[in-house]
């Protein structure tokens, strides 16, 4: 077993959850794993499972992901459904297009705007990434049932949708 420090869980379950916490311990057992998850998520993310060629950054991976399961769009779309800067989405696809994984095409009803389309390279990477992901996350829950897994996805599932939802709330409309 690793040495204990602030990250490691002391259980199985994830921490060291009194029986019955106070909404207050509750919370801060959510947030301390929450940040424990994101750290190990980080350190994670480089490589999944495999070789070191089949890693990429969560931006990539996020913006790739969209675009194979939306198609073809603008920035603006992107950023829109990423809820993030059209500015931000500007910057984090230009490598992805000098490396051939997104290619820019006119836009079919519009021949005067652009749009963003995964390249039949970017489609290969991500395949080859999501593989790695997917054995990765079938390594890590390996000891869980299917009710469990799908459980844990539901929420989590929810969690993220709860985090967007509150994260659109406080934003501040794009300007056109």
């Amino acid at each position: 077993m690793p040495p204990q420090d602030m990250t490691t869980a002391a259980s199985p379950s994830g921490g060291a959850v009194p029986e019955h916490p106070g909404p207050d311990r509750l919370l801060d057992s959510l947030q301390h794993q929450v940040a424990v998850f994101a750290r190990r998520a980080e350190q994670t993310r480089l490589g999944g499972v495999g070789q070191v060629r089949n890693s990429m950054d969560r931006a990539a991976y996020l913006l790739l992901n969209r675009l194979d399961r939306e198609g073809p769009m603008g920035v603006k779309a992107l950023a829109a459904g990423m809820g993030i800067d059209s500015s931000t989405v500007t910057r984090q696809v230009a490598p992805l297009v000098d490396t051939g994984l997104v290619k820019r095409t006119s836009h079919p009803e519009d021949g005067r705007a652009v749009v963003l389309q995964l390249s039949p390279r970017g489609q290969a990477r991500l395949e080859e990434v999501r593989a790695s992901r997917r054995e990765l996350m079938s390594q890590v829950t390996d000891g869980w049932s299917q009710e469990e897994r799908d459980t844990f996805c539901v929420l989590l599932t929810r969690f993220n949708g709860s985090l967007a939802a509150r994260q659109a709330a406080y934003q501040p409309p794009q300007p056109d």
